[in-house]
């Protein structure tokens, strides 16, 4: 059993949460127990986990998409009025980290991804520190390279560039971060990879000859909550259970 606010408190600081500019709150989103015995984890508070961590008997629902995002509507009705409802009627705190969880060297989404795919990061660059850069230990095809991603993944990505094309230097940030790819061309990346993709990278893939690969936003964002639920179990003895959503996005 740990203090709902310690646990907080602790996330906070470990992710450095007023560090980063944000389009959505950290922390604490909806208010339940303030004590904490079993945290539920998920990439997204959807209704789907919220039902998740009520089948669990957890007393927090943590996820790095949580319900509340800059000019959406802030009226309480339909689908967001079920989800929370749900979390009161059974005093479920939830609480979200997006941006932090993305960036933080150890935890984050970023870090997790390339330790799941053997990339050695060189350094963080770009907006609030959130692209990286690394090498690969050994070079690959560009085919090879989208193979090993569609193994870690279990999912084929969507890849624009020559297969042939020998891939040394990876850029990566995960989840919609296509619009970051001049950036990582710039930074002398020979692939790119990301979430998701809008038309535009097509068309600069193929004139670059830098690659870009679209691994998918929840593919690339599973790993990150998953940590910091690890590693809140690990600091202060509660229980962590998760749930792995299935989403093609």
């Amino acid at each position: 059993m740990a203090a709902r606010q310690d646990i907080l408190n602790w996330c906070d600081d470990t992710l450095q949460v007023s560090a980063y500019r944000d389009y959505a709150p950290n922390g604490l989103q909806v208010e339940g127990k303030a004590d904490i015995a079993k945290i539920a984890t998920s990439v997204t508070a959807s209704k789907a986990a919220v039902d998740f961590a009520v089948e669990q008997g957890a007393d927090m629902l943590l996820v790095h998409h949580g319900m509340f995002w800059k000019s959406e509507p802030v009226t309480i009705i339909g689908w967001k009025k079920a989800r929370i409802e749900t979390l009161l009627q059974h005093q479920i705190n939830m609480a979200g980290y997006h941006l932090p969880l993305d960036g933080h060297p150890e935890l984050g989404n970023n870090a997790q991804l390339a330790r799941l795919l053997g990339w050695t990061l060189e350094r963080q660059f770009g907006e609030q520190n959130l692209l990286n850069i690394g090498r690969l230990n050994t070079p690959q095809t560009l085919a090879q390279f989208s193979d090993g991603i569609e193994r870690a993944l279990s999912r084929r990505p969507v890849v624009i560039g020559n297969a042939n094309r020998e891939i040394k230097h990876v850029a990566w940030c995960s989840g919609g971060a296509q619009g970051y790819f001049q950036e990582a061309i710039d930074a002398g990346a020979d692939v790119y990879v990301t979430g998701e993709m809008s038309e535009a990278q097509y068309h600069l893939a193929n004139e670059t000859g830098v690659a870009f690969v679209s691994a998918g936003h929840h593919a690339t964002e599973r790993y990150g909550i998953r940590a910091l639920g690890e590693a809140l179990a690990q600091t202060f003895g509660v229980e962590v259970c998760h749930l792995d959503e299935p989403n093609p996005i």
